[in-house]
C-alpha cells in the first residue's frame, strides 16, 4: 500500500469515526453514567473508551458499538478496583417517604433505586445496566461483557437477589397506578 493509499484510509476511517462518535455519543455517556455514578467519572471512561476503539478502528467489525460498549464496563471495573469501594458512608435514618400523591415523590424512589445499584459489586451493577437500562438481550449482554449467558443470568439472578433484601426499599411505598 503506497502511503496515499493510507493517507486515504486514514481520512476514510476518521470520517466514519468521527460519524459513530455522533451517534452513539449519548448512549455510551448514558451507559457509562450508570456504571460510575458520576458524571465526570462517566465522560472519562468514553473518551478513553472512545480512544482504545480508535487505536482499533481498522481492526473492528459491524459490532463497533458493542466493542465500545464493552471496553467502556471493562474500564470500569478496572477503574473501581483500583479505587477501591469507594467513598459512600452511610448516614443517619432517612427522612420519611413521601406522600404516593406528591409528585415529586417519584424522585426518592429514583434515589433509592439509585443508590440500591451503588451497592452492587460491578460486574452485577454492569449487567443489570445493560439488560434493564439498555434493554440489551441476555446474548447481547454476554457477549458484551465477554462471558456466557449463563454467567449473565446468574449475576443478574444475583443483583435482583440483592435489590429485593436491600433494606432501603422497605421504606419506599409501592405505588399501585
Amino acid at each position: 500500500m503506497t502511503s496515499a493509499d493510507e493517507e486515504g484510509n486514514r481520512v476514510t476511517d476518521r470520517e466514519e469515526f468521527d460519524e459513530f462518535v455522533a451517534r452513539t455519543w449519548h448512549r455510551l455517556l448514558r451507559t457509562a453514567y450508570l456504571l460510575a455514578r458520576d458524571w465526570a467519572a462517566a465522560e472519562d471512561l468514553v473518551q478513553t473508551a472512545l480512544i482504545r476503539a480508535w487505536l482499533a478502528w481498522p481492526r473492528l467489525g459491524a459490532e463497533r458499538e458493542a466493542y465500545v460498549r464493552r471496553i467502556l464496563v471493562n474500564l470500569h471495573v478496572s477503574w473501581w478496583r483500583r479505587r477501591g469501594r469507594g467513598a459512600e458512608v452511610p448516614t443517619g435514618t432517612p427522612p420519611e417517604p413521601a406522600d404516593p400523591r406528591d409528585p415529586i415523590g417519584g424522585a426518592d424512589e429514583r434515589d433509592t433505586l439509585w443508590r440500591a445499584l451503588g451497592r452492587l459489586p460491578p460486574r452485577q451493577r454492569a449487567v443489570v445496566v445493560l439488560r434493564y437500562f439498555e434493554d440489551l438481550t441476555e446474548a447481547q449482554t454476554a457477549q458484551t461483557l465477554g462471558c456466557s449467558v449463563g454467567t449473565v443470568k446468574s449475576q443478574t439472578s444475583k443483583a435482583l437477589a440483592r435489590l429485593r433484601v436491600d433494606d432501603s426499599f422497605a421504606a419506599v411505598p409501592e405505588t399501585r397506578g
